[in-house]
């Protein structure tokens, strides 16, 4: 009488026929193709999809991701004389849609602080 060959696979203790053998279930495996997208990288994102908008010289965006949901802050640097207010309403509203386009994250909240305003070009100096 012959008896069947059986391997034991690692991290369980009830051999499984080597036949047979399947991997091990994983836990994630109900969730295929599931992609995590790291705070630094929403961040960055965002900070690129700032500038985009006009008056935007240049924007530094810290990111927090919960899940699907992503919070930022934005500290801008507007170009002068830039409408401050309606700049940063546009801005909220570009990285809203621009974060859930490029990453699939929901944004929920959007801070946003005007560090510095630049002129164009540089004062002239007069010499007397």
């Amino acid at each position: 009488m012959t008896t069947p060959l059986v391997a034991a696979q690692p991290g369980s203790a009830a051999p499984v026929p080597a036949q047979g053998l399947t991997p091990p279930r994983r836990p994630d495996a109900e969730q295929p193709g599931l992609t995590t997208v790291a705070d630094r990288a929403v961040g960055r994102i965002a900070g690129r999809a700032a500038v985009e908008v006009p008056d935007v010289l240049d924007c530094a965006v810290t990111a927090r991701v919960t899940g699907g949901v992503a919070t930022l802050d934005a500290r801008l640097d507007l170009r002068y004389p830039a409408p401050v207010a309606a700049t940063a309403a546009r801005v909220r509203a570009h990285l809203v849609a621009r974060v859930a386009e490029l990453t699939g994250l929901r944004v929920s909240v959007v801070d946003v602080a005007v560090g510095v305003l630049r002129a164009d070009a540089a004062p002239v100096r007069r010499v007397l």
